[in-house]
């Protein structure tokens, strides 16, 4: 949890996270821009975010998954071989 490429991982997901939420509530407003309530609709997002981050840090936390990382499945450079069996 304490590397530079757990941080990367977490905050690429973070942002798909404020993504995901900006879209959905752009596209339940009926995506008119203009009459959205942007302090809401950004901390709704900024919000997703920051839980989005947090669960990263619970995962890595967690005994499952690969070790050091975000997410709770194990990455596999192919079908078979988890990636952190591969590097070894």
């Amino acid at each position: 949890m304490f590397t530079k490429t757990f941080w990367a991982a977490a905050g690429e997901r973070a942002v798909k996270s404020a993504a995901q939420t900006l879209l959905l509530l752009f596209g339940g407003d009926g995506l008119n821009l203009l009459q959205l309530d942007w302090p809401t609709v950004l901390g709704l997002a900024a919000g997703a975010a920051v839980l989005s981050v947090l669960t990263s840090m619970v995962s890595a936390a967690a005994p499952v998954g690969a070790p050091g990382s975000p997410s709770l499945t194990v990455e596999t450079v192919d079908d078979h071989v988890p990636r952190h069996a591969a590097d070894d």
